[in-house]
C-alpha cells in the first residue's frame, strides 16, 4: 500500500477544504457574526495544519493502484466530513461533536437529514456552510479536487470511477481531469441558472444561493425548520425548484451529448425514459390520492404531488407540505420512490434508475429462458451489451442494499423506535434522501435519535454515497494484505 501517496492526496483535499472555509467566513464577516467568524478561523487553522502535514508526507512512488484509490475515496469523504463538522462545534451552533459530524456527513453526502430544530436561528455563515457542503458533495469532493489540483496523474481515473455514482460512470474525454472540468462546468451552469430563477421568483440573493445549492446537488438542507412550506403560495418558485431537482437527477453525460447535438442518443436513452416515466406515473397516482382528500383543487394536488415526487425520487428531500399527514397510498408511493433514486452520473442518490433498467431485462431474460432455454438473450443498455460482470454487480448491489436497509432499521429499532420511523430513517439515510416518515418525517429532525443511532445513520449516509462496495471493501482483511 502506497500510504505516502494516499496521505498526500488527502492532505491536498484538506487544504482545499480549509481554503473553502473562507467563503462562509466572508459571509459571517459581512453579517458581523463574531462566534461564527472565530469558529471558521479556528477550523481553518486546524484543517490547514493537518492538510499541510499530510501533503508533505514522503511518498514511495507516484503509482496509484485500485486499493490506494479506494482508500483515498473512503478516507477523503470521512475526514472531509469530520473536519467539516468543526465550524459547527467551534461556533457553538452544534456543541455535540457527534451531532456536528452527523450534520456534516448529511451535507457532504447530499442527504439533507438534520438534527437542528430552529434552523433559521443559526448564524448566516453557518447556514451558508451547511448548504455549500451540499454543492461540494453533489458532484463529488474528489472530482472537484481532480479538476483543481490534478495531482493523481493516471491514478485519477481510478478515483473518478470509484467516486462517481452508478455502475458505469461516463468519461467524456480520455483525460479524467478534462472530464472533471466538463462536469463542473455543467454543474456550475445549472447552479447559476437556478440562482437567477429563484431570485426572479422574489427570493433575496442569500436565500436564492442557498436553495440553489441544495436543488442542483439534490441535497435538502434548508433555511427554515419547515423546509419550503412557507413558499407554498409562490407557484413559480415551487415549479422552478421542482424542475431543477428533476434536471439534476438526469445523467450529466446526456447534457454533454445535447451540447454535441447527439439528440438521438439522448432521446433513446433507456434510463432517461424510465426515469421520466416513473416520475410522471408517481405524480399522477399521488395527485389522484390527494385530490378531494387533502386538496380541493386539481391544480394544487398536482403541484404538491409533482414537487414531492420530484423531491423524493431525486433524493433531494425538500418539502412543501407535511406529507406524513397524507393518505396511506401517497405515503406508500413516496416510500417506494426512496429506493429508486435518480440516474447514474447525476447528483442523486438511491439505487439509481439504470439498475432498474438492468433488473427489468434480467427478469425478462429469465422468463424467456423458461420457454426457450437455449436462446441467447444478452442484456443491452443504450444499444450496448452489458457484460456479465456488470450484471452480477447489479444483482450484488441489490442484495447488499436491502440487507443494509433491513439491518439499519433493526439496529435503530433496538432503541424503541417504532418500525415505520426506523425503516424510513434507514431508507432515507442510505438513499441520501433526508426526511422519512414518523420520527424522521419532513417536519421533524433526527435530534431525538440516540448518539449511537446517529453514528449508524451517518455510516449509512456514507455507505449510500459511496455505492456500498467502496466503503465495505476497506473493512475486509484481504484489502490490507499485500
Amino acid at each position: 500500500m502506497n500510504y505516502g501517496m494516499v496521505a498526500r492526496v488527502i492532505g491536498n483535499l484538506l487544504l482545499l477544504e480549509a481554503a473553502v472555509f473562507s467563503l462562509p467566513l466572508g459571509v459571517s464577516l459581512y453579517f458581523k457574526e463574531r462566534e461564527a467568524v472565530l469558529g471558521f478561523l479556528l477550523a481553518m487553522g486546524v484543517v490547514g495544519l493537518v492538510g499541510l502535514f499530510l501533503s508533505n508526507v514522503k511518498k514511495e512512488s507516484a503509482q496509484l493502484r485500485i486499493r490506494e484509490a479506494v482508500l483515498i475515496v473512503t478516507l477523503g469523504w470521512t475526514l472531509t466530513s469530520f473536519f467539516g463538522a468543526l465550524p459547527f462545534v467551534f461556533s457553538g451552533s452544534v456543541p455535540s461533536l457527534i451531532d456536528a459530524f452527523f450534520e456534516a456527513v448529511s451535507g457532504f453526502t447530499t442527504t439533507g437529514s438534520t438534527i437542528i430544530g430552529r434552523v433559521e436561528e443559526l448564524p448566516r455563515g453557518i447556514l451558508f456552510w451547511r448548504s455549500f457542503t451540499h454543492w461540494l458533495g453533489g458532484m463529488g469532493i474528489l472530482v472537484l479536487t481532480l479538476a483543481i489540483l490534478p495531482t493523481l496523474g493516471a491514478g485519477g481515473q481510478q478515483v473518478f470511477r470509484i467516486e462517481s455514482p452508478g455502475p458505469a460512470p461516463d468519461k467524456f474525454t480520455p483525460r479524467v481531469v478534462a472530464t472533471s472540468k466538463i462536469l463542473y462546468s455543467i454543474y456550475l451552469f445549472f447552479t447559476v441558472g437556478q440562482i437567477v430563477l429563484l431570485r426572479w421568483s422574489g427570493l433575496p440573493w442569500f436565500e436564492s444561493f442557498l436553495w440553489a445549492f441544495g436543488t442542483v446537488s439534490t441535497g435538502g438542507l434548508g433555511l427554515y425548520s419547515d423546509s419550503m412550506v412557507r413558499y407554498g403560495a409562490n407557484g413559480f418558485l415551487i415549479t422552478v425548484t421542482a424542475i431543477g431537482m428533476v434536471l439534476s437527477g438526469v445523467n450529466f453525460s446526456l447534457y454533454y451529448d445535447l451540447g454535441k447535438r447527439r439528440f438521438d442518443q439522448v432521446f433513446k436513452d433507456s434510463e432517461l425514459r424510465l426515469y421520466l416515466a416513473l416520475l410522471l406515473a408517481a405524480t399522477f397516482f399521488v395527485s389522484l390520492s390527494l385530490y378531494g382528500e387533502v386538496y380541493s383543487s386539481v391544480g394544487e394536488a398536482v403541484k404538491q404531488a409533482f414537487f414531492q415526487v420530484s423531491s423524493i425520487m431525486t433524493t433531494t428531500g425538500y418539502a412543501t407540505a407535511d406529507y406524513d399527514l397524507w393518505p396511506a397510498f401517497s405515503k406508500g408511493v413516496l416510500f417506494f420512490l426512496m429506493f429508486v433514486g435518480g440516474s447514474a452520473g447525476s447528483t442523486s442518490g438511491g439505487i439509481k434508475v439504470i439498475r432498474f433498467v438492468v433488473a427489468r431485462q434480467m427478469i425478462h431474460r429469465e422468463l424467456a429462458r423458461i420457454v426457450h432455454p437455449k436462446a441467447a438473450a444478452p442484456i443491452t443498455v443504450a444499444g450496448k451489451v452489458v457484460s456479465p460482470d456488470v450484471v452480477k454487480g447489479v444483482a450484488s448491489f441489490y442484495l447488499l442494499y436491502f440487507a443494509f436497509f433491513g439491518l439499519g432499521a433493526l439496529i435503530i429499532s433496538l432503541e424503541n423506535v417504532d418500525p415505520l420511523s426506523a425503516m424510513t430513517a434507514a431508507a432515507a439515510t442510505l438513499g441520501n434522501i433526508g426526511p422519512g416518515l414518523g420520527m424522521a418525517g419532513p417536519m421533524q429532525t433526527y435530534a431525538p435519535f440516540s448518539p449511537f443511532s446517529k453514528i449508524v445513520l451517518s455510516f449509512l449516509m456514507l455507505l449510500g454515497r459511496l455505492e456500498l462496495f467502496t466503503l465495505l471493501l476497506v473493512f475486509t482483511p484481504s484489502f490490507w494484505r499485500e
